[in-house]
């Protein structure tokens, strides 16, 4: 990929309180982190349920990458063009129009954000509680305290966040090199000294044939598809990024394509250690694997590591979502004290406060399976607009790289992005339509906040 040099230089500070200081190192490592989350740890087991086939199942993973990889190229652009923060949020609002720029806003105000983070938490509780079986009693006092130690590591890392990006990233970028670490330690380990056997590839009954079948690959993909959502993380944090044109670009290209081969091989090292049949429905599918291959001591000592690795996951979700809600509020359609700027720390305090608190609220009222449909459905649907936008921005004669595949990792994206969603519907019609009835109830709020705007500005008049 080649940038071309914007006709003006990108200023280390953006003139709305947020500084330029995310090199291509940092921003990478938010886009790793953003993606590889509860979804790669805690999904291969549900598909399996429904898939009852390994190699199908891998074969989907690949195809949940290569259409990331599409998104992302798409973001590039998208990012070198308009490097504001807030992602889809700004890049609708200036596309096309703000109501839809809003409307991606308000999802991802419940949905993009606040309920990742809320799973991320559930996944961490239940690998934690998977290494230590007596940690909280059996019944209803286990589930309270699940629920319980999930919320206290949400608020732990908001109030992390809240004292500044530089401290954020650090603690971020060690955390996702130790979750790197972790993947690629279990994947060699599990090949070179386990005792299991890629015969597994071949087991397994399918599912089925005809149109219920592809509905259950396109609900799968649509899962998949959530492990994967995270490509677009850097573009979240354009006003923060240093030399956003060349950066930006390649942090969501680099992220991407790595999390792509750890999600391959640790699928892969999954069925490797344990038959179809054994996987399915298991969430805390990473400890199974390693108990099966090396004994429920190692089992035990993976299941901490990896609800430790969740933290990561979570503390970018933190990072990314209030910058969405600053964008918004600085624009005047969400609440305007979340756009203060903490005049010490330099961060959006306020909305990632909000932020924590609607998460709490999340893990207290949903489970992981609830979260996990009604998230996939909800974040398909904008960034078919966003990647949509691309053609819109050449016409108009913005833009700043070229890159291969123009036009066909645009389309590809967006004819396979419709696709999941539309299969996906008529699979899960009930928590699909909650996601459109999401997107909906924002109609009314935006106007809400336009014509309170409206108002001040009139009253404002002499």
């Amino acid at each position: 990929m080649k940038t071309t040099s914007p006709s003006t230089a990108v200023p280390s500070e953006t003139g709305n309180g947020l500084r330029r200081t995310l090199g291509l190192f940092p921003l990478t490592n938010i886009v790793v982190a953003n993606m590889i989350g509860a979804g790669i740890f805690t999904t291969s087991g549900l598909l399996m349920k429904d898939l009852r086939d390994p190699g199908l199942m891998l074969l989907l993973w690949a195809v949940g990458g290569v259409i990331a990889l599409c998104g992302a190229l798409s973001y590039g652009e998208l990012g070198a063009a308009l490097p504001h923060a807030g992602g889809e949020y700004a890049f609708l609002s200036r596309i096309y129009h703000p109501l839809p720029g809003f409307l991606s806003g308000w999802v991802s105000f419940f949905v993009g954000f606040s309920a990742p983070i809320a799973a991320s938490a559930i996944g961490f509780t239940e690998y934690l509680v998977r290494a230590f079986p007596g940690l909280l009693p059996e019944g209803a006092i286990s589930l309270a305290g699940k629920k319980a130690l999930a919320i206290a590591v949400i608020l732990a890392f908001t109030l992390l966040h809240t004292r500044g990006l530089e401290l954020g990233t650090r603690v971020q970028n060690f955390l996702t090199i130790l979750k790197v670490a972790l993947v690629v330690g279990l994947v060699a380990g599990g090949f070179a000294l386990g005792k299991g056997s890629l015969t597994h590839l071949t087991t397994g009954p399918g599912p089925g044939t005809g149109f219920a079948a592809w509905k259950t690959a396109g609900l799968s993909l649509m899962w998949i598809l959530f492990a994967y959502s995270g490509w677009n993380a850097a573009a979240y944090l354009g006003s923060e990024a240093k030399n956003p044109a060349r950066n930006l670009p390649r942090s969501l290209l680099l992220g991407t394509g790595l999390v792509m081969l750890l999600y391959l091989s640790l699928n892969l090292f999954y069925i490797y250690a344990v038959p179809a049949g054994e996987m399915e429905g298991v969430i805390s599918i990473a400890a199974l694997a390693a108990g099966s291959l090396f004994g429920p001591a190692v089992e035990s000592v993976i299941a901490v590591f990896v609800s430790f690795a969740l933290f990561s996951s979570l503390s970018a979700f933190i990072i990314l979502g209030p910058r969405v809600y600053y964008a918004m509020a600085k624009d005047g359609h969400f609440f305007k004290s979340l756009a203060v700027v903490h005049p010490r720390f330099n961060v959006p305090a306020r909305a990632i406060l909000l932020q924590g608190a609607i998460a709490s609220i999340m893990v207290l009222l949903g489970t992981f399976d609830q979260l996990l449909t009604y998230m996939g459905f909800s974040l398909g649907l904008f960034p078919l607009l966003a990647v949509w936008g691309v053609f819109k921005l050449r016409r108009k004669g913005h833009r700043l790289l070229r890159f291969p595949l123009f036009p066909l990792a645009p389309v590809f994206y967006l004819a396979a992005g419709a696709a999941v969603l539309i299969l996906s519907y008529f699979e899960r019609p009930f928590e699909s339509s909650l996601a459109v009835l999401t997107v909906l109830l924002g109609v009314p709020v935006y106007l809400f906040f336009r014509k309170t705007r409206s108002g001040k500005d009139l009253s404002s008049r002499p």
